[in-house]
């Protein structure tokens, strides 16, 4: 999770400040945003509850995320949140939102962690989503990560990864980032941010080397980079110290203490 929100923090800048340089500085600007805080909301939802589901409660499921996800909205209602989704937070007799945005996407990280089958992770993501993105592409960009991260953490190599995201979510990972970096422009809609950067993670080689290539392809840079650090971190099992320094005084307690009771609950 921590890898996710490093991830946040470093790409922050660079989501107004578009890069397409690999080697950027990390900006003394940079923050948590509104990703950050949904994940956080993620680990505390299933912290309070960290029961399998079955299709026929998935509803009852969402609305546990729902109210999670409106309770960190309120607690840091200025960390970036899209337009829809301060619509749907800020009312709670709000019916679900259908956006196809990627901010399901990266909240789904924590899910890839907390449960033991693979199936249970994709019906968990499918219920996070119902609330605010009750959209078929945006149900299919957070299975795929949360998918990617399961994986991931039980050791799978990137071809493996690759080739059950290709197969079961119809994304196309085989071209290189290189192919479309020169072109590329920021795009929060799930279909165009999420492939790229699940690519960042499957091309790097590295934690960070996996968070540089997603926020230099000029992109949603916090998001793609929250996502592409969330994999990499369940996939590499470590981040470098240097990085850890530089984010850690840019979060809030809030989310850093949620976070480091799920660390402690589901990767003892």
């Amino acid at each position: 999770m921590f890898g996710a929100i490093y991830g946040d923090v470093i790409g922050s800048y660079y989501e107004v400040n578009c890069t397409k340089c690999y080697d950027f500085e990390f900006h003394k600007d940079s923050t948590f945003t509104d990703d950050s805080v949904l994940v956080a909301a993620t680990c505390k939802a299933i912290l309070n509850n960290p029961s399998d589901i079955k299709k026929w409660n998935i509803r009852a499921r969402a609305k546990e995320y729902a109210s999670h996800y409106r309770q960190f909205y309120s607690y840091h209602p200025y960390a970036g949140f899209g337009s829809m989704f301060v619509e749907w937070a800020s009312n709670p007799y709000a019916k679900n939102g259908r956006s196809y945005g990627n901010g399901a996407s990266m909240r789904v990280i924590p899910i890839g962690y907390a449960y033991s089958t693979l199936d249970q992770t994709l019906l968990q993501a499918k219920a996070s989503c119902i609330p605010s993105h009750n959209h078929p592409e945006a149900i299919r960009g957070a299975q795929a990560v949360a998918a990617a991260v399961f994986l991931a953490r039980h050791n799978n190599s990137k071809e493996c990864i690759k080739e059950y995201i290709e197969k079961t979510f119809k994304y196309n990972l085989s071209w290189s980032l290189s192919d479309i970096k020169e072109i590329y422009m920021f795009n929060s809609k799930t279909s165009i941010s999420v492939p790229p950067a699940i690519m960042a993670f499957l091309e790097s080689s590295d934690y960070e080397s996996a968070i540089r290539a997603a926020i230099s392809l000029g992109g949603d840079a916090d998001t793609q980079a929250c996502i592409a650090g969330g994999i990499a971190e369940a996939y590499y099992k470590e981040i470098p110290e240097h990085i850890k320094r530089f984010c850690d005084s840019r979060i809030d307690y809030t989310i850093k203490s949620v976070v480091k009771d799920f660390y402690s609950e589901f990767l003892k």
